[in-house]
């Protein structure tokens, strides 16, 4: 998936108006965005919109809800009130490191039960360096869960718990301190074989900053882009998806070593050496664009 759109549990009118935004997922939010006093109400909300969802709809976005973390003492209340729902996954910010994910999918074992959903059904998806235990800790997630499908940086919850009066500088860029969380969730997520999604661009009338962003994670690996406006939503989908010439020349990549056999090495490709890890690369570009409907 490429967009990830957040959506307040609570807000009826911006559930219903994120079904037309073409985000390929819609995080349900039942943290940050929801007082307090509003998180019983967030979760009846979202689990009602998830249910009528399914009855109504084999297409549409992808639903994951994003829990409290677990050091609310709210996650299970989360839970239970959602996972009969049947979300495609659930996303746990604050995560400080893999035990984390392996305690969140015990729980949701127990829920899953509890609905008659298959043990193992809803993916996790993970939030890890929102403190400055879950970026020293990044690297902790492989193996953590067969549920894991992607992790997720966050510069704001950082900056909180840091102290920091910016995370980015004059010229708008990141500060070293959150280039490292940005760089260790690109390799924590690589060493556990699954997908990195790079944070939320939080000035959602700044259209050239977004823009230069994404270009920016498509370039260092990261698959997909949290978005906290449905304007954000167009400019991420068409700067994630593979263009035409990137999948004709990964295609012809896969069909060279296809055509070599499992012996070939280094390969010549309209002038250019071609070896193994090109070869992991188109793969990887390909299964991309099919998840799209491309290639």
């Amino acid at each position: 998936m490429r967009s990830y759109l957040f959506v307040p549990g609570d807000s009826e009118r911006k559930l219903e108006k994120s079904l037309t935004s073409g985000a390929d997922c819609l995080l349900i939010d039942l943290e940050d965005s929801v007082a307090r006093s509003q998180k019983g109400v967030a979760r009846e909300r979202a689990a009602e919109f998830i249910r009528r969802q399914r009855a109504e709809s084999k297409g549409g976005p992808g639903l994951i809800v994003r829990v409290n973390p677990l050091s609310s003492g709210q996650t299970d209340e989360d839970l239970a009130a959602v996972m009969a729902s049947r979300p495609d996954g659930v996303l746990l910010p604050k995560s400080e490191s893999g035990v984390d994910v392996q305690h969140l999918s015990v729980m949701m074992a127990v829920r899953e039960a509890e609905a008659g959903i298959g043990e193992g059904d809803t993916d996790i998806h993970a939030l890890v360096t929102e403190t400055a235990a879950g970026t020293l800790n990044a690297a902790s997630y492989a193996g953590a869960s067969p549920r894991l499908r992607t992790l997720s940086w966050g510069a704001e919850d950082l900056s909180a718990d840091l102290g920091v009066e910016t995370n980015r500088d004059g010229a708008g860029n990141y500060t070293d301190l959150f280039r490292y969380a940005r760089t260790v969730t690109l390799l924590g997520a690589a060493a556990a074989g699954i997908s990195a999604v790079d944070t939320v661009f939080v000035d959602f009338r700044d259209q050239k900053g977004l823009e230069d962003e994404c270009t920016a994670a498509v370039r260092d690996g990261f698959t997909g882009k949290m978005a906290i406006h449905p304007n954000q939503v167009e400019p991420i989908n068409r700067i994630f998806t593979p263009t035409a010439t990137a999948i004709a020349w990964a295609k012809k990549i896969v069909d060279l070593f296809a055509e070599a056999g499992e012996d070939a090495g280094v390969l010549s490709l309209d002038g250019k050496m071609i070896d193994r890890p090109h070869l992991k690369q188109a793969e990887r570009l390909l299964d991309r664009a099919r998840s799209v409907g491309l290639a």
